[in-house]
């Protein structure tokens, strides 16, 4: 079984990277962002199918084992899973199952309402165990939810917006929406 592989990455495919290890080149799923050339290491995950057998390279043991919580869900499997890290960052996705938020997993490609609250539900009570590492995701998040209804009928797209929220809503834990707005479109002005 393969554990890590550290190489060249050669290709990079649609989803998929041809990561080259003493002359031999690996077909590695992934739902990082890499360059051509570069040299990375990734911990690999190996999934055997009846037809297949895939390899899925993380950066990180933790975005690897989330990887495996997520498969452990009946109805996501590795592709759906690897879409969902792609589309959302690993905190975010761990805040947003901690905190119940399924809008925010059903911004990834393919994620339906259903399946968001099935992996909330399955995972909720994993994410703040010692598998996962979340800081500041529970205190203060009942201000969280308003804060994202009011900045998304501004217009602004959750996975925009949600990171952002987040640190916002921790950093001032006694605020309410009415002053939470006011900055969060302070800091989006800032980002521009």
């Amino acid at each position: 079984m393969i554990g890590k592989l550290q190489g060249i990455v050669d290709y990079i495919g649609d989803g998929f990277i041809i990561l080259m290890v003493a002359d031999v080149g690996y077909k590695v799923f992934t739902p990082e962002y890499l360059t051509q050339k570069s040299v990375v290491s990734l911990w690999i995950e190996t999934v055997v199918r009846e037809d297949s057998i895939r390899l899925f390279g993380f950066s990180t043991l933790a975005a690897q084992n989330l990887f495996n919580q997520l498969t452990a869900v009946s109805g996501v499997g590795p592709k759906l899973a690897l879409a969902i890290m792609g589309a959302i960052k690993i905190d975010t996705l761990l805040s947003a199952i901690a905190t119940g938020d399924a809008k925010t997993i059903t911004a990834a490609p393919g994620v339906g309402k259903k399946v968001a609250e099935k992996i909330i539900v399955e995972l909720k009570a994993r994410v703040g165990g010692a598998s996962f590492d979340i800081s500041n995701t529970n205190g203060a998040s009942g201000a969280l939810p308003d804060l994202l209804a009011a900045l998304e009928s501004l217009g602004y797209r959750r996975l925009d917006i949600v990171d952002m929220a987040q640190k916002l809503v921790a950093a001032n834990p006694d605020a309410d929406v009415s002053k939470l707005v006011p900055m969060a479109l302070k800091q989006i002005s800032g980002n521009k």
